[in-house]
């Protein structure tokens, strides 16, 4: 039924703050990383910096290499997360490429942010291979389905079993990181029943088709993602020289790996080492547990990075040279 009641006026405040809510979105996160950044540097000469310099001379060169191959082997693993996505959408796009692309742009992603390495590299990467902008958007977005679906699953089980608790300074109550843990054990399992579900059914967001993968894909990105983040923790459990359980040093490892999401600074430079601190220095002491994130970032950010910029530079050679492969790289349906 219509009415003639006149419109309900808007206030000036709240049509100012709703013209103005798109560049407090979008400087707010950029703001608060530097605010975070700065807290960390002003911290800085409290570390332990002699006592860190001292533990990574003390590592051994046995568990420096095994690091190095785990961590050489997740990024690997990582890879074939793409692979999952190629599948989904059945683009043509061959597997060796489309896993060269992905491996590349981890090393950028971990090392510069997602926006350069997770999705502008990307998507100039597979641009060059011929695929189109739709299909390349549903190959991420599998993708980062595939990461933090597992990442759910590994980390949820960790909280919620009560592995690790927050520290003092957190100001929460301390079932506050179990009731996490059960959320995204549910968020995961969930995800895998809305696919045996909805599978074969399809949704228009925003103009762009979207389906669900099949149950048998679904189980797949859990699989290769929880092997992923598990291949992580055991590489800073090596460098740690196994001086506290496994299940303890990949909870901290999850818990930084959350924090720096949430912190826009590129490599979550100083993130990863404020948790690990935060959290372990009272066990291990600062010198052990900060030359160990060191050696950490140079075998996991630094040194693949070197390979993520020899991968790309081969892939724009290919590109450059075979200009008719990126012809049949078109998408089907997705199944």
């Amino acid at each position: 039924m219509l009415s003639d009641a006149p419109p309900v006026p808007t206030s000036p405040l709240r049509a100012s703050l709703t013209a103005a809510w798109p560049y407090i979105r979008r400087w707010a996160v950029p703001v608060l990383g530097v605010v975070i950044l700065g807290l960390l540097l002003s911290r800085a000469h409290q570390i332990d910096w002699a006592g860190a310099w001292a533990a990574l001379k003390r590592q051994p060169l046995q568990a420096l290499l095994a690091a190095w191959l785990l961590a050489t082997l997740s990024h690997a693993l990582y890879g074939c997360f793409d692979l999952i996505g190629r599948g989904h959408v059945r683009h043509r796009v061959a597997r060796w490429r489309s896993w060269a692309i992905a491996v590349s742009s981890y090393a950028f992603n971990l090392n510069l942010g997602s926006l350069v390495g997770g999705v502008a590299l990307r998507a100039r990467l597979y641009a060059r291979a011929g695929l189109d902008e739709a299909s390349v958007a549903q190959v991420v977005g599998i993708s980062l389905a595939t990461n933090w679906l597992g990442y759910g699953l590994l980390a949820g089980g960790l909280f919620a079993s009560g592995v690790i608790s927050l520290p003092p300074q957190a100001w929460l109550p301390g079932w506050t990181l179990r009731a996490v843990g059960v959320l995204m054990l549910l968020l995961a399992v969930g995800y895998v029943v809305a696919c045996t579900k909805w599978h074969g059914q399809e949704w228009r967001v925003r103009g762009r088709r979207l389906q669900l993968p099949s149950p048998g894909r679904a189980l797949a990105q859990l699989a290769f993602s929880t092997a992923n983040w598990a291949l992580m923790g055991a590489v800073m459990y090596l460098l740690l020289g196994e001086r506290l359980p496994y299940g303890t040093t990949l909870a901290v490892l999850m818990a930084a790996s959350i924090v720096g999401v949430f912190t826009p600074i590129p490599a979550g430079l100083g993130v990863l080492e404020a948790v690990y601190l935060t959290l372990l220095s009272g066990r291990l002491g600062q010198g052990t547990v900060m030359g160990a994130v060191l050696a950490y970032r140079a075998l996991y950010y630094l040194l693949p990075l070197l390979g993520g910029v020899a991968l790309y530079l081969l892939l724009e050679r290919y590109a450059a040279s075979h200009p008719e492969a990126a012809v049949p790289a078109a998408a089907d349906r997705p199944r």
